[in-house]
């Protein structure tokens, strides 16, 4: 059975376990650097994102989980685990917070606003609609949600959301750090970026496992490139050798 990772520091951890098992896969409560060792993708889910890095840094994770990112093993970051998946944060409570990064992007903290701002909206993601099938919204549950307000060449962009007309009273934003982007229409809500996976919403808090499933695809896409790139390395080093034996004639 597949293993699958959940990052179970605080939040909607077992929420993303449940649906996992809806999908025939196993997922692991991953709370210490040594259990990452286990698996091959880590989910690191919703929850508050400075109770999160700072439980992730009394447990000495950082470290570790910045090396899992690094080493291409596949990552799927939903709202707080977008935030630790980002190069770059903005909007944090003062004294900021450590992040795992490896996501070219610049992402708002809170950018929807506080708790009772939360809300559900049909987001459209085409991309993951034509791999999972279906229609090609999804119900995403925005709950003291992030957005991402720029992003890399290389980070691909699955969903985007209207900027809402109360965008103004988000907390933790200075009014010249105010959503830099409010001019434009849309903030971006969901992206990949080679083995990242990062929403902006709770896919885990609704009936629809497409989400997982497309994460679940992608992990064994990467698996499958990698252990085809670990032959071809060894039929290489095997042929080096056999030309390395052969007889020198003189």
């Amino acid at each position: 059975m597949t293993l699958v990772g959940v990052l179970a520091l605080q939040g909607s951890f077992n929420e993303h376990i449940a649906v996992l098992r809806r999908l025939g896969v196993k997922g692991v409560e991953i709370r210490k650097p040594e259990q990452l060792q286990n698996v091959t993708s880590l989910i690191i889910p919703g929850g508050e994102s400075t109770t999160m890095a700072k439980l992730a840094e009394y447990h000495n994770l950082f470290p570790s989980l910045r090396e899992f990112v690094k080493m291409g093993r596949p990552v799927w970051g939903t709202c707080a685990g977008l935030i630790f998946l980002a190069d770059k944060a903005t909007g944090q409570k003062t004294g900021g917070q450590q992040l795992v990064g490896g996501l070219d992007c610049t992402v708002h903290r809170n950018f929807f606003g506080s708790q009772i701002q939360s809300f559900e909206a049909e987001v459209l993601a085409p991309e993951v609609a034509s791999k999972e099938g279906g229609p090609e919204t999804f119900r995403g549950v925005f709950i003291r949600a992030p957005a991402i307000l720029e992003a890399g060449p290389e980070v691909q962009v699955l969903a985007d959301y209207p900027v809402p007309s109360n965008i103004s009273t988000s907390p933790y934003s200075s009014g010249e750090e105010q959503k830099e982007n409010v001019e434009q229409s849309k903030v971006i809500v969901a992206v990949r970026q080679g083995n990242i996976l990062a929403t902006a919403f709770h896919p885990e808090l609704t009936a629809d496992t497409r989400w997982h499933s497309y994460f679940l695809k992608m992990a064994n896409e990467i698996a499958e490139t990698s252990n085809s790139q670990l032959q071809l390395q060894v039929n290489i080093n095997y042929s080096q050798k056999q030309l390395n034996e052969l007889p020198i004639f003189q």
